[in-house]
Parts: C-alpha cells; structure tokens; sequence
C-alpha cells in the first residue's frame, strides 16, 4: 500500500532528506519519494501506521497537513 503525507517546512533538497531519512526508520516502511514541489511525500508501507508515520515527521521538524491512503495505481 502507499501512503500521501502532505508536508509543510521543507524548502530545500536537506529537508527532503531529512523527511525520507525519518520515514525510512518507521516500522514497516518499504520505500519514500519526497517531492519538495509537491510538498509530497508517497511512503510505501507494509503495516505502518498513520500515527507513527506522522510522528517521524513531526519529530523530524516538520508538519503533516494530511495523510492519505493510495491503494490502487500510484505516483
């Protein structure tokens, strides 16, 4: 399955590492494209949960606005 996270507070390529590198260390993680543009971030996920896929962000420094599942198709 992926996941949307809609991510506010990046503004340049270290920030978009920062976040993949945070979502790359939840449990059940598979795989993270962050596109700073977009202010996207598409996690393909085995069984991480929304909470903590936030909470990696959040810590991080930055701010989830929304999280949305993609189950069918992708990015």
């Amino acid at each position: 399955m992926k996941k949307e996270i809609k991510i506010e507070g990046m503004s340049c390529a270290h920030c978009v590492m920062h976040v993949k590198n945070a979502l790359m260390e939840v449990k059940g993680v598979k795989d993270v494209q962050v596109d700073l543009k977009e202010k996207l971030a598409v996690v393909e996920v085995q069984d991480a949960d929304n909470e903590a896929l936030k909470l990696a962000v959040e810590d991080a420094g930055y701010d989830v606005t929304e999280i949305k599942d993609n189950r069918v198709g992708g990015r």
